[in-house]
């Protein structure tokens, strides 16, 4: 198989992982169909199409192979158009692999729909961000192994040393990547309590990014997040300049409802995924009703607007 893929859609993640193909001198090319994205692909150096029809007559008679770097909800569309989509325009034999974060039941509905066609379907699950995207990602692989083993040089070059592997069946790189990011909300839940209680607690005038400096140093909590919010913090020293706003991609919840139906506790990733939902202004009204009846029984004040 001559080593060749195109990657659908050129946002930060996608068009990232295509200059990190570039750099290990894979042939790879990609498709958007935005100017936007069209201009600033081809300024980086990437060779890029603005249809289709063009991306897939670049790869002649080989083997196609695809990478998806589209938001969930336009997997199907790209996918099952009637017009445009891939599984009416490719062959049997074809590859797609998925690297967004879709639903893991929607993967498997993916490769059952397109498997029935000859072509095939891999699910992988992308992490690191687009610095990881960029520089070497950390992947999780679900769908036939014989065609994991054909793309296992993809992954290779994507990801990081070690850091990609074959999960298991269709469905499985999303799920246990959905079950990632589910552990991330708590532990971006767990850093930003611990700082908040630093800052606001009984010594006040501890200098926070100082304090990160030194936990990221051989501390039992040094990570890669621990060092994120350090360098964030140099770029947004005046933290008033900020709405206390968590917005959330979805992944959280899916997982929740799949705790829910396994009947398996995952307290703190609950939590944390409603803390981002409090965070928006979506327990304003529950604080009310709880000092009015604070107010009711016991005749603790109520805090009136000015």
């Amino acid at each position: 198989m001559n080593k060749k893929i195109a990657i659908i859609g050129l946002g930060k993640m996608g068009l990232n992982i295509g200059l990190n193909l570039k750099d290990k001198k894979i042939d790879v090319f990609g498709f958007t169909d935005t100017k936007e994205g069209f201009d600033y692909a081809k300024e980086q150096g990437l060779e890029v199409f603005s249809t289709l029809d063009e991306t897939i007559s670049n790869f002649g008679e080989d083997i196609r192979i695809f990478w998806l770097m589209v938001p969930s909800q336009a997997v199907d569309t790209v996918l099952f158009s009637e017009s445009e989509g891939l599984a009416i325009k490719l062959k049997e034999g074809d590859i797609i692999i998925d690297g967004g974060n879709s639903h893991y039941k929607d993967s498997i509905e993916r490769y059952n729909k397109l498997k029935k066609k000859g072509i095939n379907f891999i699910d992988c699950g992308t992490s690191g961000g687009v610095e990881g995207a960029r520089r070497g990602a950390c992947l999780m692989i679900g769908g036939d192994k014989d065609i994991y083993n054909q793309t296992e040089w993809i992954f290779q070059s994507v990801a990081m040393e070690n850091g990609y592997g074959y999960i298991g069946e269709a469905g499985s790189g999303h799920y246990v990547k959905m079950i990632h990011n589910a552990i991330e909300y708590g532990m971006l839940q767990s850093i930003a309590e611990g700082v908040n209680l630093v800052e606001n607690g009984k010594y006040p005038n501890v200098n926070i990014e100082s304090l990160l400096g030194v936990w990221n140093h051989g501390s039992i909590i040094e990570s890669y997040l621990t060092k994120v919010l350090e360098k964030q913090l140099k770029n947004y020293p005046n933290l008033d300049e900020i709405e206390p706003v968590v917005d959330d991609n979805g992944e959280g919840a899916w997982t929740i409802m799949e705790a829910i139906e396994q009947r398996i506790p995952l307290s703190v990733g609950a939590i944390s995924l409603f803390e981002r939902y409090s965070s928006k202004g979506k327990d304003d009204d529950a604080n009310k009703f709880i000092a009015l009846m604070r107010n009711g029984f016991g005749g603790h004040a109520i805090t009136k607007k000015d």
